[in-house]
């Protein structure tokens, strides 16, 4: 449930462990006019007796068996088939209700969560076509492909490759929670180019989620404002060198000759180029006006003002953050952009690659609440019987395992364990329990695929959970590092961990099992 919380009260749960304080069970908001804190947190257990009545009862002591069926009157039926099915039976024991409600959040910050909930993307053209808002959002997007004059119309030249094309959907939000546009991106499939032929340098920087981490950290501290800015069809600021042929998108028909396919002059989404060549007109367009770029995040910007205030750009792909505490640099330098590419300012941030930005007076907050909801419901485990740890201690996990414990499917197993390192940027406490099961990808057995499903269970339990970034604190670095000691009961081979915190707050961590086997504990540690 989501719980108010006044400024007097307890908001951080208690723990021995050093900055535990940083990982909160809620996904915390206030209005500006208001002094609470609102949060998604895991409500109490329902009591025990509404449990007890939920579940099917063994009648067996209630019910005599029929010593033959003429004595039993069910016709030469079983027990079984004429009882019929118990309607208890069909109760849903662990509900999703249980563990999560929006019910005590702000108003500023319900219209958020609830248009993130409710907005259905899409997973293909056909379903695409049914609904106006994503006709419209196609439609727009082949315009401004045509007026940045991004291909040319004709026949495919003998001995020349094909690369495919498809649509990918999403949502772009105003800080208010409001829908700023339904956007279709049209995305060609360039896992077919070959190298040397229509592609040759591919290399491009993308955002490290632990600067952007870091970044939010230093806005908490020194409150300084998160600026969301969304470049519209970015890849075609870019020009492309080499040669590419690309077959008209799926849903639209060519008014000329049917034959005809598009001669790219433009870089567009999906070309092994294409990231390359946006990133070098951008990172142009932002030195020219006194940025430097970072040595160690070169999508990472940075000026200095002569008064001592700072501005600091970051890019990861088509998304821009910018914060800091020269205010008159930041109007002058998106007065810059607009000039120079198609941007949208979305205002504050709330929802950053699939990661949900809460503010309050106490700091910020980030979750991923809609991301475990749709993992847990893309995987059917939405009324699994929530875990309280993500990691049975009881179970060692191995590689080769007996003839009893059979293959899964590889695919999903992969997918699966892709999607929980994604959730790893803000939900630290299961970071060794997800790079324990990554290193059974390539043959995932069932007891591999049991772990991972008690993480999910896990998760169940505990959707609220996020990264609380504390306010006012004082600009510190601390660093905590351990191992353990031949942990790996397969190579016995020991595991370290560190974490970083600047100010108190939790910003990077990491486990990694090591190289060689460690003969002490002191050498493990080292």
């Amino acid at each position: 449930m989501f719980h108010a919380h006044s400024e007097r009260s307890e908001a951080y749960l208690e723990s021995t462990e050093p900055g535990s304080d940083s990982i909160q069970r809620s996904l915390s908001t206030a209005s500006e006019n208001q002094d609470t804190i609102v949060a998604i947190s895991t409500p109490p257990s329902p009591p025990e007796e509404e449990e007890e009545s939920s579940r099917p009862r063994d009648d067996s002591s209630e019910e005599t068996m029929p010593a033959s069926e003429e004595d039993s009157g069910n016709d030469g039926w079983s027990i079984a088939i004429s009882k019929g099915t118990r309607s208890c039976t069909k109760t849903k024991l662990y509900p999703v209700r249980n563990y999560i409600s929006y019910s005590r959040l702000s108003p500023e910050y319900n219209r958020v969560v609830q248009a993130l909930m409710t907005v259905s993307i899409p997973k293909n053209v056909t379903e695409a076509m049914l609904s106006a808002e994503w006709k419209t959002a196609m439609e727009e997007e082949m315009a401004a492909l045509k007026k940045n004059g991004t291909w040319e119309m004709g026949p495919l030249p003998p001995g020349k490759k094909l690369v495919g094309s498809r649509w990918v959907f999403t949502v772009k939000y105003h800080s208010d929670g409001s829908v700023a546009r339904h956007k279709a991106r049209l995305v060609a499939q360039g896992y077919t180019q070959s190298y040397g032929v229509d592609y040759n340098e591919t290399f491009a920087p993308v955002a490290k989620l632990n600067t952007v981490r870091v970044l939010i950290a230093l806005a908490a501290m020194f409150d300084w404002k998160l600026y969301q800015y969304d470049v519209k069809n970015a890849f075609l600021h870019g020009e492309l060198k080499e040669e590419v042929f690309m077959a008209p998108p799926p849903g639209y028909r060519l008014s000329h000759n049917s034959g005809d396919v598009y001669h790219l002059k433009k870089s567009l989404y999906g070309l092994k180029q294409s990231p390359r060549a946006w990133f070098g007109r951008f990172s142009t367009v932002i030195l020219a006006v006194g940025f430097f770029q970072s040595e160690g995040d070169h999508t990472l910007f940075i000026k200095h003002g002569k008064d001592g205030k700072i501005t600091i750009l970051i890019v990861y792909v088509d998304d821009i953050i910018i914060t800091g505490d020269d205010h008159i640099e930041i109007q002058n330098l998106e007065q810059h952009l607009s000039s120079s590419f198609d941007i949208k300012a979305l205002g504050q941030m709330t929802y950053f690659l699939g990661i949900e930005v809460a503010y309050s007076r106490s700091g910020i907050v980030l979750s991923q609440h809609k991301y475990i909801l749709d993992l847990l419901r893309e995987t059917g485990k939405l009324d699994c019987r929530p875990a309280a740890t993500p990691v049975d201690n009881n179970v060692k996990l191995k590689a080769e395992q007996d003839d009893k414990d059979a293959l899964v499917n590889k695919t999903s197993f992969q997918r699966l364990i892709g999607k929980l390192l994604y959730l790893n940027h803000t939900r630290p406490d299961i970071a060794f329990a997800v790079n324990s099961l990554s290193q059974f990808m390539n043959d995932p057995r069932e007891s591999h695929q049991n772990a991972a499903d008690r993480i999910l269970a896990y998760l169940k339990g505990s959707i609220g959970l996020g990264l609380l970034f504390n306010r006012g604190n004082e600009p510190s670095v601390s660093l905590y590092m351990d191992s353990d000691y031949a942990g790996s009961f397969e190579d016995s081979r020991s595991t370290s961990g560190y974490c970083s915190f600047i100010g108190g707050n939790l910003v990077t961590w990491h486990s990694k099992k090591q190289k060689e086997v460690s003969l002490s504990s002191a050498e493990a540690e080292l």
